[in-house]
């Protein structure tokens, strides 16, 4: 019988997209295993169509107080020969006693193969799960082959055209470079012959509409794209520029060449966007976004003058 193995990878978008090299790797390392991702239901349709598991489960994320809830996560979290955990939060560790206390890469309190702290919380996604791996004897990290993402049907596309992304968590507004800097750097993008494309989720789409009064150049895809289509459009895009979010982690990963605008909310050395070879992408950071000069990004764009 060939061994059962388990990836926990709970949430979100960004940290998804951050563990797709660790997946490949697993998979790489186990061959012949059957291989289970338990994920939360916004990634489940994602790990489905991607070639490094054999089954995806969801994770309900019960409350520790619901008894029925949390016997059917240990029926879900059994029977596994390697966990690896590459959530390793507060609640994933508790899944470690759930699960049996299998052989277990984490940073559950008693797992076979810990990655001790704290150093661990001063590394960038990236370098912590490659670290993390090579200590369950895993130490190759391929780039990841994400062809099966971006050969999607496409809308139609102008020939010359960027990415923008002024979207963000809307429970972290701080994230959020104001709309009136992104129309701006719309009207820029237009006048180079760049056309701008503008992205996000549905309940962005006053985003989208902003900028497309401000500048009729632009094309409103805000809501109108698929997960997958999103990959597709980034690996033909020139750049991307946005906000420091799902869609910029995405946009980097197909080698898209970016341009990630940060606030004091979150730390670029530790969650920014990477490149599939784990390039870093160009990062602009100000304590208040709003204070981010539209003619500094400008500057920055990794485009011809």
């Amino acid at each position: 019988m060939s061994a059962r193995v388990l990836v926990i990878r709970l949430s979100a978008l960004g940290d998804f997209v951050l563990s797709f090299a660790p997946f490949a790797a697993i998979r790489a390392h186990w061959p012949h295993a059957e291989i289970t991702l338990l994920t939360t239901k916004p990634f489940a349709e994602l790990g489905r169509a991607s070639p490094w598991f054999d089954r995806v489960v969801v994770d309900s994320r019960p409350a520790w107080f619901d008894l029925p809830g949390i016997l059917r996560l240990r029926e879900q979290l059994r029977g596994f020969d390697f966990v690896y955990d590459l959530q390793t939060s507060s609640r994933s560790n508790r899944y470690f006693q759930l699960a049996g206390r299998p052989h277990w890469s984490g940073i559950a309190p008693g797992c076979s193969h810990p990655q001790p702290g704290p150093s661990r919380e001063t590394m960038h996604t990236i370098e912590r799960q490659r670290d993390q791996l090579r200590l369950a004897g895993i130490v190759d990290t391929p780039r990841p082959d994400l062809s099966w993402l971006t050969s999607t049907t496409l809308p139609k596309l102008p020939a010359r055209f960027a990415l923008l992304v002024p979207g963000a968590a809307p429970s972290r507004p701080a994230k959020r470079w104001p709309v009136a800097h992104f129309a701006a750097l719309a009207a820029h993008l237009a006048t180079r012959g760049i056309t701008p494309v503008v992205i996000g989720a549905k309940a962005e789409a006053d985003l989208g509409r902003f900028i497309r009064q401000h500048c009729p150049e632009a094309v409103d895809l805000v809501g109108q794209t698929s997960l997958f289509q999103l990959w597709a459009i980034a690996a033909r895009a020139d750049l991307a520029i946005g906000n420091d979010t799902g869609p910029m982690h995405i946009a980097a990963s197909t080698g898209c060449r970016c341009v990630v605008l940060f606030s004091a909310d979150s730390d670029p050395k530790l969650t920014a966007p990477r490149g599939p070879d784990g390039s870093w992408p160009i990062v602009l950071r100000e304590p208040v976004l709003a204070d981010l000069a539209v003619a500094r990004v400008v500057e920055a764009l990794p485009i011809p003058a």
